[in-house]
């Protein structure tokens, strides 16, 4: 590697504590960061080891819209889950956008199929995973191309409820995709590929090996159906290492294991990474409010919570926090527990953590919050959402969400 390549992966310590400090002093906290530049870097390093597969954006990882428009300039595709995330990648100028529809309600297929017939110079393709699917896109009379998502029976992930591949909710069972590809083409419709995902956070070996067993699937099943396909997308979910002492994926060889598990096809191979474009991208700025010592820890009570970063009281998922004090090195270390403001035992945004003895107004930084941070934040507990700054890569900073208000939280109530 030379001092050119992009890092395989931005550690919490790599980030600039008085950038971060200033950051939360100019913009308040909660705060979300995201680094445009380390995305592009991401995208450079996804190129670089899938050099000869379509690489598409999983949008649903971070749809702010700095963020899209960064990905799409550096020359990846939009894959989506819903209407709202197709608008999103058009609007940021996405030509190549595939809609994964996933259970899909009237209204999504609704907004899609106009959209297709108002944009013609967009290719947009619909993936389904239902045969009602295809049943209410012929009521809509859409004449686009379709795709077929399969349930291979393979699943992988950081936790069950990402784990995709063998949950039935997810794709036509395995066996009965070549009956709907012959149902497909019999209804005029142009059948160009086939679409499979293992799950989210792929990183260990049994991980891995998920993996290869669906890619392996997918291409057996590429081969022997009756049909030409322009391309086969075997899915993203590659993990990054949200504990400090983790590795980061070794991206070449997972690539060179995946295209050796496909074989040979006469379709493009693909993948949709998302968590991998964007989560080492992003850190969260909270602000101690409240420092309690009990006989069990010291519960350190921040300004963010499971609204602003839902992932540790979903899925029990670890990030790494970081005290921003510009004395921290000189203070002693205490055991900690981060908890939120929200009125709910879950709310807690580390366990067991060593940190520097915390004072009211220092100010944390949460790591690897790019992905899936303010995608999933709420307003539970009628809290507004926290403000996004981008940077640029060249020192720019700038919001790229305004911080909500209370007023933003009624507006959409009426008069009462």
């Amino acid at each position: 590697m030379t001092t050119e390549d992009p890092p395989p992966i931005r550690r919490l310590a790599d980030w600039d504590p008085a950038q971060l400090r200033d950051l939360a002093a100019e913009y308040d906290t909660p705060l979300y960061v995201l680094d445009q530049g380390r995305v592009r870097e991401n995208v450079a390093n996804l190129q670089t080891a899938f050099h000869d597969e379509h690489v598409s954006y999983a949008v649903k990882a971070n749809t702010v819209r700095r963020t899209l428009e960064t990905v799409e300039d550096a020359g990846l595709d939009a894959e989506c889950a819903s209407a709202g995330e197709v608008q999103r990648a058009v609007d940021a100028g996405f030509s190549t956008v595939r809609y994964t529809a996933v259970n899909p309600p009237s209204e999504d297929l609704d907004h899609v199929v106009a959209l297709h017939e108002a944009h013609p110079e967009i290719d947009l393709v619909v993936t389904i995973g239902a045969v009602d699917t295809l049943d209410a896109l012929v009521e809509r009379d859409y004449a686009g191309p379709l795709a077929i998502r399969v349930n291979p029976g393979v699943g992988a992930g950081h936790h069950a409820k990402v784990t995709t591949g063998d949950a039935p909710k997810f794709g036509v069972p395995y066996d009965r995709v070549p009956d709907l590809a012959d149902e497909i083409v019999e209804r005029g419709y142009d059948l160009v590929g086939l679409h499979a995902h293992a799950g989210s956070g792929i990183h260990g070996e049994d991980d891995l090996a998920a993996h290869r067993e669906l890619v392996a699937r997918m291409g057996d099943l590429a081969r022997d159906l009756d049909h030409d396909l322009d391309f086969l997308n075997v899915g993203g979910g590659l993990g990054v290492p949200y504990h400090p002492e983790q590795d980061p994926l070794d991206l070449d060889a997972v690539a060179e294991a995946t295209r050796d598990a496909a074989g040979d096809l006469d379709a493009q191979l693909g993948i949709e990474p998302g968590r991998y474009v964007v989560a080492d991208a992003g850190v969260l700025l909270t602000t101690v409010n409240t420092v309690k010592p009990t006989p069990e820890t010291t519960v350190v009570g921040v300004d963010a919570g499971m609204t602003t970063l839902l992932r540790p009281a979903m899925y029990d998922a670890y990030h790494e926090i970081r005290s921003l004090a510009d004395d921290a090195d000189d203070r002693d270390e205490v055991t900690a527990m981060v908890a939120g403001p929200i009125c709910e035992t879950a709310d807690v945004l580390g366990r067991d953590r060593r940190l520097p003895r915390p004072e009211c107004r220092d100010v944390f930084a949460i790591g690897n919050a790019g992905a899936y941070g303010y995608e999933m934040a709420s307003t539970y507990n009628s809290r507004p959402r926290p403000a996004v700054v981008s940077l640029d890569g060249t020192g720019e900073t700038s919001v790229a969400v305004e911080r909500e208000t209370l007023s933003d939280l009624t507006r959409l109530e009426g008069q009462q």
